[in-house]
Formats: C-alpha cells, structure tokens, sequence
C-alpha cells in the first residue's frame, strides 16, 4: 500500500525541487485584506483600476488561476475561481488549465498542490497560514510503531504536512478514511495526525475547541435544528450529531435538506458558502 500513495511517491520524486513561494506582488496580498471596492495601480503601469480588475488582469498575464478554502474569509473566496475543502483543491489543481495556481489557505493545501503539479508554480498569499494539526505526529514515533507492529498500514489525514504524507502508506480524507481504512487489508492502523479519527495524539484546534455542553445547549434552545458536525470535533460532540461530514458533506447536507434551521460545529468560513446556497436557510 505504500506504492499506492500518490503524495508520497510525488514528494519523494520531486522532493529537492519542492518548493512553495510567497506571493511578491503586493497588490495581490492587499487583496485578501481589503476591500475589491479599493483602488490600485496596476505593476506599476499607473492604470487605475479596481483590486479585482488588476487580479483578473494579473490572472490573465500570468495564466494563474486562485483557489480558495471554505474557512478563508467570504471576500477572499468571492475573487476565486474555486471553492472548496482541502480534498478538492488538491483535485482541482490537477485538472485547471493554468501555469500558477494561487492557493488561499493553509500550508498544507499549498503542498498537496504543489506535489500533484511538480510543474506548476503554486503561490499561498501568506506563508505563514498554518494548520497547528499538521504537524501533530512525528516522524520518529511513525517508525517506532512500524517496528513495533510490521503488519502496520500508516494512514496520514490530508491535513498533514508533505514529509509526514511522504512517511505514510495511504492518504486519507474526512469523508473517506472510515470507507479506506476499512478496505485494508492490515490488521493494525496508525492513522496520523488527528485523534478524533482514529488514534494518535493530534488535534484540530478548532474544532477541539467545540465542546458537549455547548452542542446540548444549542440544541436544546433550537429543538428544531439539524445539528451538522465536522469529524475533527471531539466524539462527545458527534455522538450529538444528526450529520457528521466533512465541510463539503456538511454543505451539501444543508442544501439538500428540507430542514432549514441548522446547527454547525466546523470553522466560521463555512458560513459564506452556506448563505450562497441555502439562502433561505438558517
């Protein structure tokens, strides 16, 4: 199952050229922290024009393309031509047609990118955008327990950093690591780096942070809203659920319900997405 893991064997083929690179352009970090409405020159051209004009005169220059999480603020993904969890961006960038793919969001997204396009530049607006969760397993504690236990399937969360995906036999996400894991033929699993998936020691700091007590009080004061749950919260929490997903199945779930009052224990960026396509819901 190592062979099968198509971020790992990336990395390792490409890995001295991996690369991430910060955006330079100033006019394109300005955009995620200010309003399109505002006025800029275009590369020093003295054009006036508007911050989403110059984005889409530098996308066509540079043949670029911006794809954005869920969780980034509602008027960064208002300019991306793609929305959506980290599992479909990482798709995503390998079907656009572009030469610079601009990944709004975490670090990790920007690697998973960049190790299914070796020969495309991709750009994270701020470098510093972290998942803390990322790094939750370390490396020596992954070959211990490959010592321990030889029959052991490492199955890392596409949350995870680059080198931990390249120490991994599989490749999982929320909406499919039950479904793959469970097609394994290993008797032992070692799933890194999120707890409240199955084992291991790491955490979303978000999510964890989503308590029981606060859950059973929504619901008891909105008896009428389906409670919708990210994977990543504590168990305590998704056993209160009447849907848990990932932030994709939680939207869709949403949009395709007749219910329209709904409770959602995942990242506040969501909300941009869900009042786009349940307009009528709450």
């Amino acid at each position: 199952y190592r062979k099968t893991n198509v971020f790992r064997d990336s990395f390792l083929q490409n890995k001295a050229k991996f690369q991430l690179e910060p955006v330079v352009n100033s006019s394109v970090i300005m955009s995620i922290t200010t309003e399109t409405k505002a006025y800029g020159f275009h590369a020093g051209k003295g054009i006036r024009m508007t911050i989403r004009e110059e984005i889409e005169q530098l996308k066509k220059e540079k043949n670029a393309v911006i794809l954005a999480h869920y969780y980034v603020r509602p008027e960064v993904q208002a300019l991306a031509d793609y929305i959506g969890d980290s599992y479909y961006l990482s798709d995503m960038a390998t079907k656009v047609d572009a030469s610079v793919i601009v990944l709004c969001g975490v670090r990790f997204m920007g690697e998973s990118a960049k190790i299914l396009n070796p020969g495309k530049k991709v750009l994270l607006p701020d470098l510093h955008a972290d998942c803390p969760m990322a790094h939750m397993a370390a490396i020596e504690k992954i070959e211990e327990v490959r010592k321990e236990y030889p029959d052991v399937a490492v199955v890392c969360y596409v949350n995870s950093t680059a080198e931990l995906k390249s120490h991994s036999d599989v490749c999982v996400t929320s909406s499919n690591a039950v479904k793959i894991v469970k097609e394994l033929p290993n008797h032992d699993i070692f799933f890194i780096p999120e707890k409240h998936i199955i084992l291991n020691d790491g955490f979303c700091h978000v999510h964890a942070a989503i308590r029981p007590e606060a859950a059973k009080a929504a619901k008891e004061a909105r008896p009428q809203a389906k409670l919708l749950v990210h994977p990543e919260c504590r168990s305590e929490v998704v056993a209160l659920a009447d849907y848990v997903g990932s932030t994709a199945g939680i939207i869709k779930y949403a949009e395709a319900s007749k219910n329209t009052e709904f409770l959602v224990a995942t990242e506040l960026g969501v909300f941009a997405e869900l009042k786009k396509r349940c307009p009528d819901k709450k």
